[in-house]
């Protein structure tokens, strides 16, 4: 669970950092003003494709995380009922031998 997660916030940071080191160098870069722009509209119009990726890895990874989270608490579920199951089990060999021993108490008294 955690290395997915982990994966899915590296690949975040890294389209994030990418986009912030492009922008930056973009504006730091000694370039004509008509170049900049040229490059600033082609980051611009590359945003939404980025966008859709980001929000696609951001998906995938919740996906993950929630199914991770469902076979955890499914797993959970299951020792619990094993448990319970277990305890009634001891519960009525411990009443099964009380009632055969009140029962035998019962026989020598007669």
């Amino acid at each position: 669970m955690s290395k997915n997660n982990n994966s899915g916030l590296f690949i975040a940071g890294m389209v994030i950092g990418g986009l912030l080191g492009t922008i930056t160098g973009i504006l730091i870069a000694p370039r004509s003003g008509k170049e900049t722009r040229r490059i600033l509209k082609k980051s611009a119009d590359a945003l939404p494709e980025m966008a859709e990726d980001l929000s696609t890895t951001v998906q995938l990874q919740a996906d993950r995380l929630s199914e991770s989270a469902l076979n955890n608490w499914n797993d959970t579920l299951n020792r619990l009922q094993d448990a319970i199951a277990a305890g009634l089990e001891a519960s009525q060999s411990d009443s099964e031998r009380e009632i055969r021993a009140d029962a035998k108490s019962s026989e020598n008294h007669l």
